[in-house]
């Protein structure tokens, strides 16, 4: 919370050292005063005490959430049938800053991640001077980690809250936090730039480089604050964010450096289809802890999920609830086979009149025909196969629609991103959410690229030789789906790209925050399914639209502070720090 607490003690309790001893051998005993106590000097004499230190600033980190899809547009949460279920009330319930933490995709994290900046802070300024027996590439090294980390919590803080206090030093037990301010968004962003660019700016060694040297896949690496720098150019000229501390051109040149600096250094997109799964599904069955032996896209950690049990079809032994459900509009943005959009908009505000493309091939009788390969990768619908099993939504059977269980569908269709056929309460083989992967520095570059010089005009930056257009088409390739085409206004591309955004990150956490960071969160609100009926030739499709959902107008684009901590910095500032409707 900001760690208002600080000024309690001169001495720190170590408590999060304690349980990051559980995570690393490179904790061993701490050798703790019998009050629980220890001077921070000591810390940084010891080897094991100050790798442990270094540990302790990723305990901060938060993963991919598998129902993360829910929280936005691509999907509805069966459980939010469930009275007083955190997906009924996100949808149905006007979300307070008393209850947004219990409610939302990742609580409330202002106190967590600022926990992470703090531990960074201390490591930072405490490494140079260690007396500690490390090894100077071990010195430079720990403490690019430390730069990195600090940068990715600044940029997780900047992503929900916007302005916020700009911390770079430990505040030590004196600071006066009553002349605390906010920093502007350009400030913040300007901090995160220059922790990764001296981070990357660090000799190559074992303890820090473009990949990681050992299983250490949630490692910080220059790849991973490459990654930062181009995310952050996509935040600094946003609707929401941007206040012109940053023109469209600098954007590009930092997302093109970051983009073209990790592909020169051992990473690409995977490319491999295996096991009867097409290239985009195998990639996220793949587990990436593998010494980067076959996965190059990679760049920073994840978990792995468990999508038979937590959005699983009631087919599978174990699963417990239909979870994650897909809904019709998510269904609508894969194109058809052939590059071309299938269904172009709504002309009813329900949703239940969608605007087909006749020039797509798309045929409503046969909507699921010849769509985007990533489609068959990401949803079970009416008639496809899991197994040897095929699916049926029709309500009463084995998969069939069913608005009152929380086992079933919701909207006719089921999640399978992540999901191997061959899982059960048995066997998990089901797959991984990344925390970064290549493909999003491709669409960061292209977001962009298009609006500094347009879709079309290739951008040569350090090595790179790539346009908007390019970019997208790069990963679009990986499914043999045909390039968006040339000529394309800069509104069509962008309209053009941000579908193939939600198309490629489906159901995974980006979509949540482009929406913010686009402004376009208010054209969320209405979501719809889709009943089927019949059998063989007879079967007919019935678009059906669900309440129009409560947490899609502008309040919501940023998080609210805790009330109790909007007090605490009212208190002690005098100003009112609580974001716009909170």
């Amino acid at each position: 919370m900001l760690n208002l607490n600080v000024m309690k003690k001169f001495r720190i309790i170590i408590l999060a050292m304690v349980a990051a001893a559980a995570l690393s051998s490179c904790q061993d005993s701490l050798d703790l005063r019998s009050n629980g106590t220890i001077d921070m000097s000591e810390v940084f004499q010891d080897r094991n005490r100050t790798r442990g230190y270094l540990n302790a600033c990723y305990n901060y980190l938060k993963a991919p959430y598998v129902h993360a899809g829910a929280y936005t547009d691509d999907a509805q949460n069966s459980e939010s049938i469930t009275a007083g279920h955190y997906f009924d009330i996100w949808y149905n319930s006007d979300v307070t800053s008393s209850n947004f933490a219990a409610n939302n995709l990742d609580g409330n994290p202002w106190g967590q991640f600022f926990q992470g900046v703090r531990k960074c802070n201390v490591f930072i300024a405490n490494i140079d001077g260690a007396t500690a027996e490390i090894t100077n590439e071990e010195r430079a090294g720990w403490k690019a980690q430390a730069l990195t980390l600090r940068a990715w919590y600044y940029l997780q803080l900047m992503k929900r809250f916007g302005q916020l206090p700009l911390i770079t030093s430990d505040l030590g037990t004196s600071h006066d936090y009553t002349a605390d301010k906010k920093a502007s968004v350009s400030e913040i962003a300007a901090q995160i730039l220059a922790d990764c660019d001296a981070a990357i700016a660090t000799e190559d060694s074992d303890a820090y480089s473009y990949v990681y040297r050992t299983q250490q896949w949630g490692m910080a690496t220059k790849a991973l604050a490459q990654a930062i720098r181009c995310e952050t150019a996509t935040y600094v000229i946003s609707p929401l964010f941007s206040d012109g501390g940053y023109t469209a051109d600098q954007a590009l040149d930092i997302a093109a450096d970051a983009l073209a600096k990790v592909l020169a250094n051992d990473y690409s997109l995977w490319t491999t289809a295996s096991g009867g799964y097409n290239a985009y599904a195998s990639y996220f069955l793949y587990n990436p802890d593998d010494y980067r032996a076959k996965d190059k896209e990679t760049i920073f950690g994840g978990v792995r999920t468990t999508v038979w049990k937590d959005c699983g079809l009631p087919i599978v032994s174990g699963s417990s609830t239909a979870g994650t459900c897909p809904t019709q509009e998510l269904v609508d943005a894969y194109e058809m086979a052939n590059g071309k959009p299938a269904i172009t908009g709504y002309s009813d505000e329900q949703h239940l009149k969608p605007i087909i493309n006749t020039e797509s091939g798309y045929d409503e009788s046969k909507p699921y025909e010849n769509r985007d390969p990533r489609f068959y990768a990401t949803v079970f619908y009416n008639g496809s196969s899991r197994g040897n099993d095929e699916i049926s939504t029709v309500a009463g059977t084995n998969c069939g629609l069913n608005a009152t269980s929380i086992r079933y569908t919701h909207t006719g269709y089921y999640m399978r991103k992540f999901a191997h056929d061959a899982s059960n309460r048995n066997s998990n083989s089901d797959g991984y959410m990344r925390g970064v992967r290549l493909a999003e520095l491709y669409y960061n570059f292209a977001e962009v690229a298009y609006q500094a010089v347009g879709p079309d005009k290739v951008v040569s930056v350090s090595g790179l030789n790539l346009s908007a257009r390019d970019a997208v088409n790069k990963v679009r390739a990986r499914v043999n789906m045909p390039g968006i085409p040339s000529g394309l206004s800069v509104s069509d591309f962008e309209k053009r790209y941000r579908n193939d955004r939600r198309v490629e990150f489906a159901l995974e956490p980006d979509r949540y925050f482009s929406l913010r960071r686009w402004k376009a969160l208010s054209s969320t609100a209405v979501v719809s399914g889709v009943k089927v009926s019949g059998t063989g030739k007879n079967i007919t499709y019935e678009r059906f639209s669900f309440d129009k959902r409560m947490t899609c107008s502008d309040k919501y684009l940023l998080y609210p502070l805790e009330l109790s901590e909007a007090s605490k910095i009212l208190e002690l500032t005098g100003n009112d720090w609580q974001n716009p409707g909170w």
